[in-house]
């Protein structure tokens, strides 16, 4: 059967997924009454709630006896590990860019990693029947795009087509009939060319691992492509590292390949196909499986380095270990090791004392994802406010730089390039302005993005969007000040009364409600002046032999704000950690006891 690997790739929103949805229904990989799930590929619970593509997930569709592997692809720069390890396993991509909105930075974030591969991308202009719509100039702009990152005569030639995903349709004609995505599969087949390893059956099998998974019943599963010869079940097969050393040789449980939605246990799988293979113990990502002939390793795509680190320790508040089993150091590092493996965008290492790891990574959105998987998972976490990581190159001393790109109304463009440029050293370089909209173009360092989404959100009264990539290592941009407000501390154990809570209202704004479990060196609220303030959350009414009328008895209290874990982990400042357990975000000063805090700030 002739074959053809593409992955989607586009910014987050742009409708990747939903246009997969439709791609498998229209190719008969559904029953015509199965029940399928709306977004099927986004599997997993965090992807769902969200609304975003968190892993890279394959599947499988025949159109006129071609088989197309299509690769669904995360959208954030945050997960851009899964993207460039995924489009090395692909032949060609479907770039899909929002007809109103035009390329977005992740869209140039993932289109450079294909350019840079030689891929000629398809564009698919989505999306084309939203009101505010303009098909013409976001083609226009892909243009500009593809020269700005240097594309080839070849790949500036790209043929494009307008769709509508949710409709289910797509066309080379803006005004054609508007029925099928038929245009968009013969195109794909025309276009993208036929794997190259297909060439190379006869010689020894070799395959370069890109995604690692788990079965409870099979154990580890690799999946990659095929680069030359073929794989049966049975067959005994080594795994090499990237620098060519061996780590292990196995026998080969289980091949499987994408048929629609699932995998299908096959006997063969043959070079150019895209598969997963079982039975190892040890080999994981970027190692080469092979013949037991081969001693060249596959080059492995280089990864982009951390930015950002955040420190995972073990809980140890008083209310400790009551929401979640899995507590204790050995626990915590034994996940976080695991996580490494699969996902090459992250790196662990031990702090001294033996019960903190330090977990470095991409940006706060993948922190965030971890942290919740974690929680629901039923682990129990203290973690730290994220530090950008440093360079030291030539003497001198680099951090890390992002591209801010930002759509607002006119009228708050204002507010957010003062808070961009000015408090947080960054460097506005585009402004465009089209009806009633502001584009703002800015280069921020990583420090001074660090829990500003929040404010971004209320200084646009949500409205803003905003949206950001590594850009550049440059020279240090001096100190940022952080969060400019003290925050309230319990100064006792137990759980907060009404009418305590009511009369702290007028010191500042309040995390917790009535009831809410309290404890010694908590932060129960932010504080409207500078400083910290210890106060005492369970000091009830004093009760007296004269009756009251009733009137102060119902205290009446303001809606707590309710943090959610980013804002929490971004909120905070060095001193601070957030108690992360399966049922409840806190917020906390790192020493709960007020002499040691007191120490310790002396010796700062």
């Amino acid at each position: 059967m002739d074959l053809r690997n593409i992955a989607i790739i586009a910014h987050v929103d742009h409708g990747k997924t939903t246009l997969v949805d439709e791609l498998l229904k229209q190719s008969g990989a559904f029953r015509e009454n199965q029940a399928v799930a709306e977004r099927a590929m986004d599997s997993n619970d965090l992807e769902r709630e969200r609304g975003i593509t968190i892993l890279a997930k394959a599947t499988s569709v025949e159109w006129k006896g071609t088989r197309i592997n299509i690769v669904d692809t995360p959208g954030h720069a945050d997960f851009g590990g899964e993207v460039e390890r995924i489009l090395s396993m692909v032949d060609g991509v479907v770039l899909l860019v929002d007809a109103a909105e035009g390329p977005m930075p992740q869209t140039k974030f993932v289109t450079s990693k294909a350019l840079a591969l030689g891929l000629r991308p398809i564009v698919v202009l989505n999306k084309v029947d939203k009101p505010d719509a303009e098909p013409d100039r976001a083609l226009d702009e892909v243009f500009d795009l593809f020269a700005s990152l240097d594309a080839d005569d070849d790949q500036l030639d790209f043929p494009h087509l307008y769709a509508s995903g949710r409709s289910g349709w797509c066309d080379a004609d803006l005004n054609g009939p508007r029925k099928d995505l038929h245009a968009l599969f013969n195109l794909v087949v025309n276009h993208v060319p036929a794997p190259k390893q297909i060439k190379h059956q006869d010689e020894d099998f070799r395959m370069l691992a890109t995604t690692l998974s788990s079965d409870p019943f099979v154990g580890r599963i690799l999946t990659g492509r095929i680069e030359t010869g073929r794989v049966k079940v049975g067959q005994t097969v080594q795994a090499l590292s990237r620098i060519g050393q061996k780590i292990e040789q196995f026998r080969v449980t289980r091949v499987q390949a994408f048929r629609g939605l699932g995998q299908s246990d096959i006997d063969e799988g043959e070079a150019g196909d895209i598969v997963s293979l079982a039975g190892m113990q040890k080999a994981t990502v970027a190692d080469t499986i092979c013949a037991l002939a081969v001693s060249e390793p596959l080059d492995a795509q280089p990864i982009d380095p951390p930015t950002i680190t955040v420190t995972f320790g073990i809980n140890d508040s008083p209310l400790a270990g009551r929401d979640g089993k899995k507590v204790q150091s050995r626990v915590i590092r034994e996940r976080l090791m695991k996580e490494a493996e699969s996902n090459v965008a992250i790196k662990i290492a031990d702090t001294p004392g033996g019960e903190a790891f330090e977990v470095s990574g991409r940006g706060e959105l993948q922190m965030g994802v971890l942290i919740e998987n974690m929680r629901r998972e039923g682990f129990e976490l203290s973690i730290s406010r994220p530090q950008v990581i440093m360079r030291e190159e030539d003497g001198q001393r680099l951090e890390p730089i992002e591209e801010v790109t930002v759509d607002v109304d006119d009228e708050y463009s204002g507010a957010v390039i003062e808070k961009l440029t000015g408090t947080r050293k960054g460097d506005l370089v585009e402004m465009r302005q089209n009806a009633g909209k502001t584009r703002l173009v800015a280069h921020v360092p990583s420090r001074g993005l660090i829990g500003y989404h929040g404010e971004f959100l209320t200084d646009t009264r949500g409205t803003g969007v905003l949206n950001r990539v590594f850009h550049a290592w440059a020279p240090y941009k001096g100190p940022i000040p952080g969060r400019r407000q003290g925050v309230l501390i319990s100064m006792e154990d137990g759980e907060a009364v009404a009418y305590a809570l009511w009369n702290l209202e007028e010191r500042g704004k309040l995390f917790i409600g009535a009831q809410a479990k309290v404890y010694q060196g908590m932060i129960i609220g932010e504080h409207s002046r500078d400083n910290d303030l210890e106060v005492n959350p369970l000091k009830g009414k004093k009760l007296t032999n004269v009756r009251a009328s009733g009137t102060d008895e119902a205290v009446k209290l303001t809606t707590p704000i309710t943090l959610s874990l980013e804002e929490a982990i971004a909120y905070i400042n060095d001193d601070e950690l957030v108690e992360v357990t399966p049922n409840a975000i806190r917020l906390r000063k790192r020493f709960l006891d007020p002499h040691e805090r007191k120490r310790a700030s002396k010796s700062n």
